[in-house]
């Protein structure tokens, strides 16, 4: 059963005609702004992949993908999680020069979430990979990447704010970002776990990029699972928003430099996985036959949700809830779409 809190005096800031045209506004100026600000192009992304091409994400290695089968070759399909590691095979497949990148919209099944304000069963994002030089990957050209995307989110925060006058109620988020690694807020926050400590954080300076997510920590555990097989452990983050409406650190992005041959190598081993070695793109990578890249996914919903000042991710999307759920909201007055 999904997790649900309401917001004390909660109530949605536009009519539900006006959130949706809301919902366009921010889906079309995000993607163009995004797009001049880092050099992407617009392509098609599939809905599901072969399961034999190792294409598919893995997440944190533990959800079910959700699978069929196709009734003229037999293959398995499978829903895409996410598109990290398709993206890097497309931008070697449609020929994309060094400095130029792709974004696409995904659509994704995640089956096991667990359900809350901010988690559904349906995942909506743009998820987008630029081809970059190896002496690229650093991690300043990395803090580089995440002030242009948040500085694509201010603006368009800023015009909603503009063309719908209802949400100056929300506060302004911060342009400038905070950077710290989850080894150092660990440092600073050891009794309290990775969530606690974000908000801790995020609360206290607002837009932040934790970096370096997937390694063990000193206390012997992650901050959080990443997959061996897409980001450089060393050279990845989520970009984290403080969430007024909701009181907490608010992660809205998942990205980073993405592995290299030699990372690869290292994090499968890490992980336990070298059986992936085996797989099509696994074997490309570790050939060296794949560009470097930067890449990640922006939550669609998500972003509605934050610059909204939505209390539920079903305000701005179409999913599956159970009862309880929608009970409360509809007793609260918050409309599930």
């Amino acid at each position: 059963m999904s997790q649900v809190y309401i917001p004390a005096g909660y109530h949605a800031l536009l009519s539900n005609y006006d959130t949706q045209k809301a919902i366009a506004t921010i889906k079309r100026l995000f993607a163009d702004t995004l797009a001049a600000t880092l050099q992407l192009h617009r392509v098609s992304a599939p809905l599901f992949l072969d399961a034999a091409t190792g294409l598919n994400d893995d997440l944190n290695g533990y959800e079910r993908k959700v699978t069929f089968d196709l009734l003229d070759t037999g293959a398995e399909a499978q829903v895409v999680q996410s598109l990290a590691k398709w993206k890097r095979q497309a931008l070697k497949d449609y020929g994309f020069r060094t400095g130029k990148g792709l974004y696409t919209d995904m659509n994704a099944i995640r089956r096991d979430e667990e359900l809350d304000n901010l988690h559904s069963v349906y995942v909506d994002q743009w998820d987008w990979e630029k081809v970059i030089r190896v002496e690229d990957r650093n991690m300043d050209y990395l803090r580089q990447t995440v002030r242009a995307i948040v500085a694509a989110v201010c603006a368009t925060e800023m015009n909603l704010h503009a063309v719908f006058p209802q949400l100056s109620a929300l506060p302004l988020h911060t342009p400038e970002v905070t950077f710290i690694s989850t080894q150092e807020l660990e440092d600073l926050y050891p009794d309290l776990t990775p969530k606690e400590r974000e908000n801790a954080f995020v609360r206290e300076h607002g837009t932040t990029f934790l970096s370096q997510i997937g390694r063990k920590l000193n206390s012997g555990k992650p901050h959080d699972g990443r997959a061996p097989d897409y980001d450089d452990w060393d050279l990845n983050g989520d970009i984290l928003f403080w969430n007024d409406t909701l009181g907490i650190s608010y992660e809205l992005s998942s990205m980073g430099i993405r592995v290299s041959p030699e990372s690869l190598a290292r994090q499968l081993k890490e992980a336990g996985c070298e059986e992936r070695r085996a797989l099509p793109f696994h074997r490309a990578l570790l050939a060296g036959e794949l560009p470097y890249t930067i890449g990640g996914g922006i939550g669609q919903s998500r972003l509605c949700m934050l610059i909204l000042g939505s209390a539920h991710i079903g305000e701005v999307q179409v999913s599956i809830w159970d009862e309880e759920t929608k009970r409360r909201c509809e007793s609260a007055g918050i409309t599930l779409l």
